[in-house]
Parts: C-alpha cells; structure tokens; sequence
C-alpha cells in the first residue's frame, strides 16, 4: 500500500498531511497540533530550530529568529545573528521537521511519495528552491509539485455535494499569513485546471497584523514616543524581546476579534493595555480587503464567467477566518462563500484528492488573465521514469470572449548600452511580456530560399532529435545548439537546456502555441522585480522577435519570443561572483553577443 504525505509550506504555518495503510488522509500532528509554525531560530551550535521551539527561543535572541521563511524563497541567504545561511538549508530544516514527525509515526518507515504545494504564481526558479530544500531533507526522490488552488479545489470538491462536474468551476480566495492569492479552478474529465489566478503579494495576515499594531501605537505613543520608537526598531536584545512579545500579543488579539467583539492588547510598561473591537479592526482593514475582493471579481470576468455560474466561492488561508472576508464577498459578488473544514489544512488535504493521471493542464488564457503555465502537478524524477504528459483541452463550456487587439507598441527609446532598448516599469509585467511575439502573428512567413523552417511548418512541434532539438528550435538556437546541450527533466518548462560561459544558461521550448510562448514567457519572468526592466527587439537567422530582461534578488531571466512562431527561450543567471555587475543591461548584453540567432 503507497504512503502519501503532503506538505503545504505556509508563511506562518506547514500542514503535513500522510495517507497510509489504505485509511483517509489525516493531518499529522507536530509537537500536539495540526499546523506547525514556519519559524526558525539558529542556535549557538549552528542547528536550526523550528516550530514552536523556534518561537520560544526567539525571547532569547530575536535576531536569530526567522518567523516566515517562505517570504524569503527569492534572496538566495538568510542573516541568522552573526551567521549567513542558504535559504534551501532553512526551508530545509522545515521540511526535515515534518519528516521526522512522519517517520516516527510510520514507525521508522518513510512516504513512498511526497507531494509539495506550492503557489500557482510560483515560476521554476521558485519552485525549485523548494525541491532543492526538499531534496536536502531526505523527503525521497518522488517528489510531486501541486499548485495550491488545485489542491483547494480538489478538497472542496471531495465534500459531499460539492463534488464539480466537468465545465464546472469554482474560485479559490486564499488568504494567508504573506499573500493573497485567487485562482479560478475548472474541472475536466481528469482532474483540475487553473483557469486564470492573480494575487497581491503586499496582502495577509502579517498586514493586518501591522494595521493593528499601528492602530494601537496611536493610542499610547503619546505615553512615551521614544521608548515606543525604541520597540518598532528595537536594537537591544531587551527591547527585540519586548518587539517580539507584542508581536505575538496584537496576532492573538486579531484571532480574537474573528471570534468575540472586543478583546485587550497587552502592552510593556509604561503603557496602558489597549482595549480594541472588531469593528475598529475591520475600519481598519476594510480598504484593503476590498482590493482583494476586487481582485477576485477581476479574475472571475477574465474567464468569461459571472460569480452566479461558479460552482462556489471557496475560502482557505488562516486569515480567510476573518468575517470581513465573507461579509464583503458576499455584498459585492452577491454570492455566499464556503468555508470547509479548517482553512488552513484545506491545502495539504485537497492535494491527496489531485489525482496524477491526465491533469497536467495548462492554464488558458482568459480574457487577459495573467496566467500560470506550470502543470496542475506535476512528478519530479528522473526524465528516464516519466514521460511528459501531455496537456488536456478544457471543456466547451470555457471558450473564451475574443480577446482585445493588442495596444500599440510605443518605439523602444535608447538606453544606456546604446542598443535600442527601452525601460519599462516592473507593473506593466503581463500587458508587456504577453505582447512578446503577438505583433504579426496573423501573417505566416513563406518559405525560405536557404531552406530554413517556416512560419507555418513551426505551426506543429513534430519529432525533436536526441538533444531534444526540433528543428525550428534549432534555428533558434543558431550556433548555441553546437555546444553543451541535452533535453530539459520533465520538471522543466523547457525542451532543451544549454550552458553557456559565464554561468549562464539558456533553455529553448517549441510550445503548441504562440499564445503558450507567451504565457510562458510570462512565467519565466514573472519573479524579477527589481528595479526597471529592458525592452528590445532582436533579429538573425532568418527569425525576428522580441527580448525583456529583468533582476530579482540576485538572480535574473531574460525572455526572448520569435515573431509569429510557437517558440520561446529564456537566459538566466544565478551563480553570480562579487565582481558582477548583474542588471537587465547585462543580460541583454549577453543575449545579443551570445544567445542571439545569427551571432
């Protein structure tokens, strides 16, 4: 009989779920309850501690302390005290925890599999900073990744009567302690698709917190504003000590307010304790729980659906506990939300229900939803044991409206390189890198004199050769394809995978679509936020298309799409030296001189 865990890595707290011996799954229980606390605290010897022993000793030493690593996935270290460690070594230690945990109720034994969730936005970069993290923690070498709306759909739907129809769908509003995110979830023949998904990455229960601590510094700073400045940028242990406690006491008192209407704010001489209602609260953070229900609305229209033809409005997430939530919800939609079970296993639960046969879906697009092209789930092992499996239409009933005409391309300006690149605003991500490649997309190009591969031939994929090249990428790829190439794992986005100098790497695909070049376009760089990004167009080889570079927390992707073609590739860097200079320029610098076709 196969042993299933699942883990669901949250901002605040993990849920491990275990299926074993034939029972229903269960939620494992660590240190007595069913979710553990994300936290870790470096101790004087170098082990990391987690959970509630991790909370414990933060009064000890605050800056050895980190609450929620899992809003750190991107910077690569971490600053524990004195010590610098590699975020895969701390979401390592939080996956060993429940490993550990496991294994002594499995009775020494281990899962057989072990499925992740992760969140639908999360791009490769991301999502394999989680199976190296995995990896580390001896969680096996089955590993299966579930986005978080499919696994929350396919517990909605294991309740009886809830069960979704193929053509059916449902919208997931998941709240949690770091982000907000909403995904619309259609069910098929086989399983689940993501259907459109957005979300606020500067919404959750750790900003509700902070609006109430704020709320409640206005009504006793006057008592003593030094040594309340001294408490929200603690530099003593004394005063981290303090900072922390109340930390802990404002997130007590908004759990409180879910449950009763007034509740106290404990608070450090010399200050009074503070009296706080629920409906202080909800003024409080009425502005930006309607940006989320607004946010939901938006993606429901992005589908061509209305809130009435959902199969149910679906809230998980700890903070989708606050009655605001559904109080707003159901004033604005004008259809009553459900909450099952406890919101915060609904995820590790939901993803034992995802079952593996046939529901590897692309998302569509919808309408100009961003969308998230990665599997519904998606078996990471070795490429010899699983083929790729191959993408599912969803039903007639989510034909999309015809979506509008692209804007205007603006002509690019100069930037500093001298190439005619422009700079765009990191906001603009998806109206932009959804463009790449759609300009001329209605007019196929005619055969090439020199025999090169044509528009139209590069409509279908065909047979790609023992390096995974089909031979419109390897047009792409010009003489890049002559070097350190192979075929990507079947955890990958790509088709093709090659090292250049420098520590980079480009990865080329041939997608069904040119619109699935640009979602996944899309995809690959959807986490570089740092500062402007770079714009331009390239040309060689017969091909012409577009590029957009762009940085994140030490590491960068630049995208390039080829004009009327189902093709994309994506250049990326992460091992950096100290020396380097890594901006968007410098990618794109790299793209021209090395990467593009005809160089």
């Amino acid at each position: 009989m196969t042993v299933v865990l699942s883990v669901d890595l949250g901002t605040s707290n993990t849920v491990a779920v275990l299926a074993a011996h034939g029972r229903q799954p269960r939620v494992v229980e660590v240190d007595g309850s069913a979710t553990m606390p994300s936290a870790l605290f470096l101790a004087d010897d170098g082990q990391l501690v987690v959970g509630r022993d991790a909370e414990r000793r933060a009064r000890l030493d605050p800056a050895r302390f980190e609450p929620n690593p899992k809003r750190r996935v991107d910077e690569g270290t971490l600053l524990l005290g004195d010590r610098v460690v590699p975020v895969t070594d701390v979401l390592s230690a939080v996956f060993a925890r429940v490993a550990d945990e496991t294994s002594r109720q499995l009775g020494g034994a281990k899962p057989d599999e072990v499925r992740l969730t992760h969140p639908a936005q999360w791009g490769p970069a991301r999502r394999n900073v989680l199976l190296a993290a995995a990896r580390l923690a001896g969680l096996g070498p089955n590993l299966v990744l579930v986005p978080e709306p499919v696994a929350a759909a396919a517990h909605f739907a294991s309740f009886p009567g809830q069960a979704l129809a193929p053509g059916q769908a449902i919208a997931v509003y998941d709240l949690g302690a770091g982000t907000f995110d909403v995904a619309i979830v259609g069910a098929t023949q086989n399983g689940f698709t993501v259907l459109a998904e957005a979300g606020l990455p500067d919404l959750g229960g750790l900003d509700v917190d902070q609006a109430l601590l704020e709320h409640v510094g206005r009504q006793v700073s006057h008592k003593g504003p030094g040594r309340w400045q001294n408490l929200l940028r603690p530099e003593t242990t004394a005063d981290r000590r303090a900072r922390r406690a109340i930390a802990e006491d404002v997130k007590a008192a908004k759990e409180s307010l879910s449950r009763h209407p007034q509740t106290e704010v404990p608070l450090p001489e010399p200050f009074p304790d503070v009296l706080v209602t629920r409906v202080e609260l909800e003024a409080l953070i009425r502005p930006s729980m309607l940006r989320s229900v607004e946010l939901l609305a938006g993606t429901i229209r992005s589908t061509g659906l209305t809130p009435d033809r959902l199969g149910g409005i679906y809230l998980v997430g700890g903070s989708s506990r606050i009655p605001l939530v559904a109080t707003l919800i159901a004033e604005q939609l004008r259809v009553v939300p459900t909450s099952l079970d406890q919101p915060e296993t609904a995820v590790g639960l939901g993803a034992h229900h995802v079952t593996r046969e046939g529901v590897s879906m692309r998302t569509h697009s919808l309408g100009g939803a961003q969308p998230a092209t990665q599997p519904a789930i998606q078996p990471v092992t070795p490429p010899a044991a699983h083929q790729p499996v191959a993408h599912q239409p969803v039903g007639p009933a989510y034909t999309p409206p015809p979506p509008p005409p692209p804007a205007p391309t603006p002509s690019p300006a100069p930037a500093a390189s001298g190439g005619t690149r422009r700079r765009i605003i990191i906001g603009l991500i998806a109206a932009v890198v959804v463009s790449l490649a759609a300009v001329g997309s209605i007019f196929l190009l005619q055969p090439d004199d020199d025999g090169l591969p044509t528009a139209e031939s590069c409509q279908s994929k065909g047979d790609p050769d023992g390096e995974g090249f089909t031979s419109c990428l390897r047009q792409l790829a010009g003489t890049v394809a002559d070097g350190e190439c192979r075929p990507a794992g079947a955890d990958s986005d790509a088709d093709v995978s090659c090292v250049l100098t420098q520590g980079y790497r480009v990865s080329y695909a041939h997608v069904a679509s040119v619109a699935d070049a640009q979602q996944t376009a899309t995809t690959q760089l959807g986490n570089m936020t740092e500062g402007d990004h770079v714009q331009a167009q390239w040309r060689g080889n017969g091909l012409d298309g577009q590029y957009r570079a762009g940085v994140s927390g030490g590491t960068g992707v630049l995208v390039f799409t080829v004009k009327d073609r189902p093709l994309v590739g994506w250049l990326s860097k992460t091992e950096l030296r100290a020396s380097d200079e890594f901006t968007p320029d410098a990618l794109a610098d790299f793209f021209e001189s090395s990467v593009q076709p005809g160089t």
